[in-house]
């Protein structure tokens, strides 16, 4: 069954898989956000603070550094995980990748829940949990980019954050639904029903296809095109002759064939060649400067924060955080489609540096516990900027790490840019205490420089991807004609514009193979170029 996008049918299939995909995202999100209330539930502070009074939960608190290490234990693994993501998925193929680190982060959810007084213990388990995030990071935008049709892969490959923000959301409703149980079920409930969300993912991608250029990398060609139909809906037996598949499977082909005259090893994510160290280093800038937005200081810690600003529940605030997250991340999918992925992140950039100034200069001035106006309008300003950041830093990055690098390196690239991710988000994870002890809230400040200037950095290094197959993507960053600032209007050979190449592709589509011929050979040609000058 499928349905019509832009003249071009669409398996629902493809929305399934996606969706499934996804759930790594849940479980990202999830595990993100439920510390932050964890943190704060009274068995969970006598069994693993310090307490002056024992059995006096009010009189419990944890020190700076063990704080930092149960929070951020997470992130070691996670940065961990994200590196063996690659070769795993190289190895094993998409699909098997991601049942294999759901095993192993149900394996960290064991230890943690198995915990009793030990909290080095349970900050263990948040390690072991890690390398199973870490690793599905790197696999699921990698495969929902891969597996996608060009059409929606912008909205499908944004659903990962969708349901990153989703996880958070659901973490805050169940840690404020059980944080009143009597003893340690308050904080295991929370903790262990994440299995079941390991379980659906693990199980449930089983179902769906494999990427169609993991086969074609493994001289799996006529997998491949079983795979490109199942998501454009097209029945098996029309496989053969149906234009669509004919030209997504011989765009794929001839992108393979030429990458297989070259070497994939690590190294190579560092050759300058065909802009593939630009774009390791473009990619591992773009997740650094995701982390470096603020918004983990927010979901990490934002049940302390809010509490600091003289909020009787400050649970309750964590969950408006949550649905502005959450909610806005559905308008987000629209602009990032809408607007391409270069405006949208200047702009987010912009947005969200004004707001973090905003509370930064109003808890510096006034005391928000003292002053509750003041505490509101930190509040306001917080939402604020969740709102920007939900609609286009954090979707887009994840977008963009799925349809940057070329077939033969994009595992390897992926990797090393969700694991600079995951070392920003440790760093920021294990300093916040001691740099909010510091500084307080001028903490704000500093995260504002780096939201304007990770719009400096889109503005003059980042190409626009949207509407462009993953091989035209690659084609268009090793045309020395075509700059970062004009790529918006770069088109593949025969076409007079980005809008051209859309209009005739869509009016191709439409009506078969009437000029089919010169596109393939216009796409070919162009593909084989680098073998011959090496560029």
């Amino acid at each position: 069954m499928a349905f019509y996008f832009r003249g071009v049918p669409i398996g629902w299939v493809a929305v399934m898989l996606a969706l499934v995909a996804s759930m790594g995202g849940f479980i990202f999100g999830y595990d993100t956000g439920q510390i932050s209330d964890i943190l704060l539930m009274d068995d969970f502070l006598l069994r693993f603070s310090n307490c002056s009074t024992p059995g006096d939960a009010s009189t419990c608190s944890f020190t700076t550094v063990r704080e930092g290490l149960i929070v951020s234990l997470l992130s070691i693994g996670t940065l961990v995980g994200a590196l063996l993501g690659a070769p795993i998925a190289d190895y094993l193929g998409r699909r098997y990748a991601m049942t294999v680190e759901c095993a192993m982060f149900t394996i960290g959810v064991i230890i943690q829940i198995t915990s009793t007084h030990v909290w080095q213990q349970f900050a263990v388990g948040r390690f072991f949990s890690g390398l199973g995030v870490g690793a599905i990071s790197a696999v699921v935008p990698m495969y929902q980019a891969e597996t996608a049709p060009p059409q929606i892969r912008g909205t499908l490959t944004a659903t990962y954050q969708l349901f990153i923000t989703f996880g958070i959301l659901i973490a805050y409703c169940i840690s404020i639904g059980t944080r009143d149980k009597s003893g340690s079920a308050s904080w295991r409930i929370v903790v262990g029903i994440s299995i079941l969300w390991a379980l659906i993912l693990g199980i449930g991608i089983l179902f769906m296809p494999e990427s169609p250029r993991w086969l074609a990398a493994h001289n799996r060609m006529e997998e491949a095109q079983i795979s490109i139909a199942r998501s454009h809906g097209i029945p098996r037996e029309e496989v053969k002759g149906h234009y669509i598949i004919l030209r997504e499977v011989e765009e794929i082909k001839s992108s393979v064939e030429y990458e297989k005259q070259t070497r994939d090893g690590w190294i190579d994510c560092f050759m300058p060649q065909n802009k593939t160290l630009y774009r390791t280093l473009l990619g591992m800038s773009l997740q650094s400067l995701q982390q470096l937005t603020g918004a983990n200081y927010f979901f990490y810690y934002g049940a302390t924060v809010f509490k600091a600003v003289g909020l009787s529940d400050s649970f309750v605030t964590q969950i408006i955080l949550g649905v502005v997250n959450f909610v806005c991340t559905f308008g987000g999918m629209y602009v990032l489609e809408r607007f391409g992925r270069r405006i949208p992140l200047i702009v987010g950039g912009v947005w969200q540096s004004i707001w973090l100034f905003v509370f930064a200069a109003a808890g510096t001035a006034v005391d928000p516990a003292t002053h509750a106006g003041i505490g509101k309008l930190m509040i306001f300003s917080a939402c604020m900027f969740i709102w920007g950041y939900a609609m286009t830093w954090a979707p887009g990055v994840w977008i963009l790490i799925g349809e940057t690098f070329p077939t033969r390196t994009r595992a390897k690239q992926g990797s090393l840019s969700t694991a600079a991710n995951w070392i920003w988000n440790f760093l920021l994870a294990f300093f916040t205490p001691f740099i909010s002890s510091a500084i307080d809230y001028r903490y704000g400040f500093v995260f504002a420089a780096c939201n304007l200037t990770g719009a400096v950095v889109v503005y003059f290094f980042l190409y626009e991807s949207s509407d462009l197959s993953l091989e035209n993507v690659n084609m268009m960053y090793t045309d020395p004609t075509c700059k970062p600032w004009t790529s918006r209007e770069w088109a593949p050979p025969g076409y007079s514009s980005r809008q051209d190449f859309i209009d005739q592709s869509r009016a191709a589509e439409a009506h078969g193979p009437l000029g089919s011929n010169a596109l393939e050979e216009g796409r070919i040609e162009k593909l084989s170029e680098p073998s011959a000058d090496g560029s």
